[in-house]
């Protein structure tokens, strides 16, 4: 199987999610060193991939304004099998013009610079679906599933799993080849799910804004 051309991967910066943790705020739009959080994670994922997209449901104008495609999630919310981030898979993969998406949350603005290289070459070695980005936390392999690779041809498989109205992302990725590929900097994983959280990566002094 040959290597996966960054120009054949689409990343989706996943914005979608309620915020309930953060008091119910757009946590893609809360400043961090001066920009949108989303804007981070954006400019990080650009040159690791051949287009980018966002998944946001609120504030659509705001992150339009980012420069690339936006799209709401595919699903309803706010019944009682709210798919949270399957849903914003679905979106990506509905509007994916390449073979492979790759997605990130907005959250976590320090994710590593060759996460998109490595998730492709573990898909390929290990003739996978998907391939999962994880960290080892107290000695454990702690899966970040929402760091996945996988590819375009899954749609039918997530449409059918999410109209069965299940919503657990290892539950659907359990049904594929997955690679699992261990990174060993957990602070790069590092999300902003509340103020507090906000606040700490503040502290964490990361890497300087990496170019559009």
């Amino acid at each position: 199987m040959a290597a996966i051309a960054p120009e054949d991967i689409t990343g989706l910066v996943l914005a979608g999610g309620r915020g309930s943790r953060m008091g119910g705020a757009d946590k893609g739009l809360q400043s961090h060193q001066g920009l949108p959080l989303a804007m981070h994670a954006l400019l990080r994922l650009q040159p690791q991939v051949g287009a980018v997209m966002i998944n946001a449901n609120r504030n659509l104008g705001a992150y339009e304004a980012m420069g690339v495609p936006v799209w709401p999630d595919a699903l309803a919310a706010g019944s009682e099998s709210f798919p949270g981030p399957l849903a914003g898979f679905l979106a990506g993969l509905e509007h994916c013009e390449t073979p492979y998406l790759v997605s990130v949350p907005c959250d976590t603005p320090n994710f590593p610079t060759d996460l998109v290289a490595r998730l492709a070459d573990a898909l390929v070695a290990e003739g996978a679906e998907i391939a999962m980005a994880a960290t080892v936390e107290d000695g454990r392999v702690q899966p970040q599933p929402v760091f996945c690779l996988m590819a375009a041809s899954l749609i039918e498989s997530l449409v059918a799993f999410t109209q069965a109205g299940q919503r657990k992302i290892d539950r659907w990725t359990g049904q594929h080849r997955c690679a699992t590929v261990v990174f060993d900097d957990a602070d790069a994983f590092f999300n902003a799910n509340t103020q507090d959280e906000l606040q700490r990566l503040q502290r964490l002094n990361p890497p300087s804004r990496p170019r559009p």
